[in-house]
């Protein structure tokens, strides 16, 4: 191991260090930003180079992450053996000259494309956010080759595969807390803890299970609006979340509408865009798509990007701001929800009354979706949602608002 923090010029924590040499089945719960996936890019690469002629493959429940941790697994193993890598890697897979592989797939929703591999290494990434379906369908992978299983996870809720693998004995359990990593900045999480309710921050940086936190839109409810019939001839709505200070990336969501029914036609992300650069792009999808309506997040730093957008005569009579921190006034002058909580609470209501529809192949709308949950404050009654990947399910909640803007009351539901 010593070896290996040479090679990487990195200290390791004591318990990355302790995780990566484990020899079996391991379920990792952690802190977000606290080093899991970089400890399990060590643990795979230190695998397929002591283990010669063995089989790694690496899940997670939408392409893009998978690919992220073998890129981490290819860096590794660049540091520390970088005559072992054979040919060239490509995004979803990785050779070395001892015979080992290394592969990355999403998962999907069933785990139906992984069927027929056959590993000794399982990674599940961010394994709480996979379906508990694609469990059932990948173990058999492992039967043959007695195999180990590695799933890591900020957790999400007190159910689930990745829930019940923490209370199993047949894994070796690790629970990090932010408090075991030291490489958060100065003021980083006092400045997390005022900006979350409690219960949020336990559950993202103390890496609890919290049964308080709810999913805001239960699956049984997301797989009800799978349908690959889209529809056609309707007009197009834009809804676009933009890229905050936290990393996430601007977020795109297609919908068309015909009448009170609408489809999510495509989703899409776009990483580190200049302001000028998604402006440029979101007059390109008008070119392509003749929107009826963009709405886009005027609050923070969307607020000169739409300045920037109303400039332009493509889209200044189309573009409308949707701030989530706006209040709602209703018609006695009374003020109501804030408008972001307004903008969930009509693509639930939308989504129960069968109004919208979307592909059972949309995983990056479906895994954002899931990942949002709600919680009731006890002092205030106050609503907040949020999610680790919401941005996907926060653009398509603009572009449905402005479908069907009435303002919905979301404590009816919730």
């Amino acid at each position: 191991m010593k070896f290996a923090e040479q090679a990487l010029n990195i200290e390791l924590d004591d318990w990355q260090k302790e995780y990566i040499m484990h020899p079996g089945n391991t379920v990792v719960r952690a802190a977000r930003q606290s080093g899991k996936s970089f400890a399990e890019s060590v643990r795979v690469a230190l695998f397929a180079l002591l283990n010669p002629k063995t089989s790694t493959l690496i899940i997670a429940s939408v392409d893009r992450q998978s690919i992220e941790l073998l890129e981490k697994v290819k860096s590794q193993i660049m540091a520390i053996a970088p005559n072992q890598i054979k040919g060239r890697p490509t995004f979803h897979k990785l050779e070395l000259k001892n015979g080992s592989k290394i592969a990355a797939e999403p998962a999907g929703q069933t785990g139906y494309g992984l069927r027929g591999f056959t590993v000794d290494k399982l990674v599940a990434d961010e394994a709480h956010y996979i379906p508990d379906a694609v469990f059932v369908a990948i173990r058999p992978m492992l039967a043959t080759t007695g195999g180990t299983l590695d799933l890591l996870s900020t957790p999400r809720g007190n159910e689930g595969f990745f829930y019940d693998c923490f209370e199993s004995d047949d894994f070796w359990k690790k629970h990090v807390h932010w408090k075991d990593c030291n490489r958060y900045a100065e003021g980083f999480i006092e400045a997390e803890q005022k900006r979350m309710t409690k219960l949020s921050f336990s559950q993202e940086y103390e890496a609890e299970f919290i049964d308080a936190l709810m999913q805001f839109f239960p699956r049984d409810l997301i797989v009800k609006c799978f349908s690959e019939t889209r529809i056609i001839n309707g007009r197009n709505y834009l809804g676009v979340d933009f890229a905050g200070h936290g990393g996430d990336p601007n977020a795109y969501a297609n919908v068309e509408s015909v009448g009170n029914r609408s489809y999510i036609f495509e989703v899409e992300t776009k990483q580190e865009q200049k302001a000028w650069e998604t402006v440029n792009y979101i007059i390109q999808l008008n070119q392509i798509y003749n929107y009826k309506k963009i709405g886009v997040d005027d609050g923070g730093l969307g607020s000169p990007i739409l300045d920037y957008m109303l400039t332009h005569n493509a889209l200044k009579r189309k573009a409308v701001g949707l701030n989530n921190a706006k209040r709602e006034i209703d018609a006695d002058g009374k003020t109501k929800q804030l408008q972001g909580i307004e903008m969930w609470a009509n693509m639930k209501i939308m989504m129960e009354q069968g109004l919208v529809k979307f592909s059972a192949k949309n995983d990056e709308l479906i895994r954002s979706l899931t990942s949002v949950q709600f919680v009731v404050e006890k002092d205030t009654k106050n609503i907040k949602i949020h999610g680790k990947w919401d941005h996907i399910g926060e653009a398509a909640k603009r572009a449905l608002w402005l479908v069907k803007s009435k303002g919905l009351n979301i404590m009816a539901f919730c």
